[in-house]
């Protein structure tokens, strides 16, 4: 974990995990184990007075382990309104800047903190509970970057028995009783449980997490030389766009495809985490049959034009994620994961006596006759206009949202069908259009679905 050139830095809290590592670390740079640049404390004047006890018991157990200590003051809540994060994400973002920060100023080339066992068995478990993949189920890495956890594999209460036998103390942060948070519940409620019934449960799922790092290992080098096939090209610099084989990348296996996206989508915004929904709506544009569609994404948008997939970092003012476009063959359906839902189509024969939809919920029935396929699912654009069912001309798109008293945060999210020549036929939940209205069942009808995923 160590070379002889590595200068380690301590990442202490004043808990009883990172206490006990400064005490390892000392002990082993006493026998000439390794070099302790010093120690590092942030502050995050969450706990008021609290936070302020745990800063002084620092910079008293550094003093008395002979080292500097650099201490960061970080405001995390203002770091959660302005990034909108949880304040648990974000107090973690801001530590781990401060550690970044704080390793340059003592010449540190590592840092290390003290992740336990138990703390790998609870990442790994919310994990699953979230759904998470191999990448996930890694769980904590040993090391990644300048960060190494040396404890990983230790249980905390032979951690404090360690200390205990030196007389040693250390700090209790009472907001880790908390049981609001997601990960104080899992660890008060639920692991007692998992303990009674399983005692090496832990152990186990520490176990996971090296297994599916070792497989995630091996899926990201095998993304990595399918990348070399799918680039077509990519510029010298950091703000230049990647082009991929849209039709090559929708061939490969899911596992690979996510991870060649995932690495794309780093290279061009390295401070950007795409969800599971970025990476299925990308997955699904490629294979869309490689024609075209835009996609905008976190730091990205994504274009496909004739089976090449641009991808660039986006300019100041990118919306959310909201505009998408695929193209639904009849009979056939569509997955828009970037809304959750799927459109479908279907032929039909009705009956002169059969009740039509007018679309104006999830469900509409249009005169096949009427249609120049293939259909186009797409989000809506500036300039839209259609002419409503039972409406006496064509009207801007945005005037109906308005007349209907459509929430703007829903507008974005209307599946809008085209045609083959681009006429709107239907506004998921606003209806059909005039023109697609059924006038003879018995010739044929196309029925569109939208369904929740």
């Amino acid at each position: 974990m160590f070379s002889p050139s590595d200068r380690v830095a301590v990442a202490v809290s004043g808990g009883s995990d990172s206490v006990a590592l400064a005490w390892w670390l000392h002990d082993r740079a006493v026998r000439g184990r390794c070099a302790v640049a010093g120690m590092i404390h942030v502050n995050h004047g969450l706990r008021g007075a609290a936070s302020d006890e745990d800063e002084a018991f620092c910079r008293a157990l550094a003093a008395r382990l002979g080292w500097p200590i650099d201490v960061a003051r970080v405001d995390a809540s203002a770091r959660a309104r302005v990034r909108r994060q949880s304040l648990e994400a974000a107090a973690r973002d801001v530590r781990y800047d401060a550690f970044e920060a704080a390793a340059d100023r003592l010449g540190a080339t590592l840092v290390a903190t003290g992740h336990t066992a138990d703390d790998q068995a609870e990442t790994v478990l919310l994990r699953i509970l979230r759904g998470a993949g191999t990448r996930g189920l890694s769980g904590i890495r040993v090391r990644r970057g300048r960060f190494v956890r040396p404890f990983l594999t230790r249980r905390r209460a032979a951690l404090r028995r360690d200390l205990e036998r030196r007389g040693e103390t250390w700090r209790e942060d009472l907001s880790n009783l908390d049981v609001s948070i997601a990960r104080n519940r899992l660890r008060h409620e639920l692991m007692p449980v998992i303990a009674r019934l399983s005692p090496s449960a832990v152990d186990a799922l520490a176990r996971l997490a090296s297994l599916a790092a070792d497989d995630e290992a091996f899926l990201e080098a095998r993304a990595i030389e399918a990348m070399t096939s799918l680039v077509l090209s990519r510029g010298g610099d950091e703000s230049a766009p990647a082009v991929l084989d849209a039709t090559a990348l929708a061939s490969l296996p899911p596992a690979l495809a996510r991870r060649v996206i995932r690495a794309a989508a780093a290279g061009l915004a390295p401070a950007t985490a795409l969800a599971e929904r970025h990476i299925e709506a990308v997955r699904g544009l490629a294979a869309g049959r490689g024609r075209y569609g835009h996609l905008d994404l976190p730091g990205l948008t994504v274009d496909v034009r004739q089976g090449r997939m641009t991808i660039r970092p986006a300019g100041p003012g990118t919306p959310a994620p909201a505009s998408f476009e695929r193209m639904l063959e009849v009979p056939g359906m569509v997955r828009l994961p970037e809304l959750g839902v799927a459109v479908g189509a279907e032929l039909a024969a009705a009956g002169p006596g059969a009740a039509f939809e007018s679309g104006r919920g999830d469900i509409a029935m249009l005169q096949a006759s009427s249609l120049a396929g293939p259909l186009v699912v797409r989000s809506r654009q500036p300039g839209d206009r259609y002419r409503p069912i039972g409406a006496p001309g064509r009207r801007k798109l945005q005037d109906v949202f308005v007349d209907r008293k459509i929430p703007r945060d829903e507008r974005d999210r209307a599946p809008v069908v085209t045609d083959r020549e681009g006429r709107i036929v239907w506004v998921a939940g606003l209806g059909i259009a005039e023109e697609c209205r059924v006038t003879a069942p018995e010739a044929g009808v196309v029925i569109l679905r939208v369904s929740r995923q």
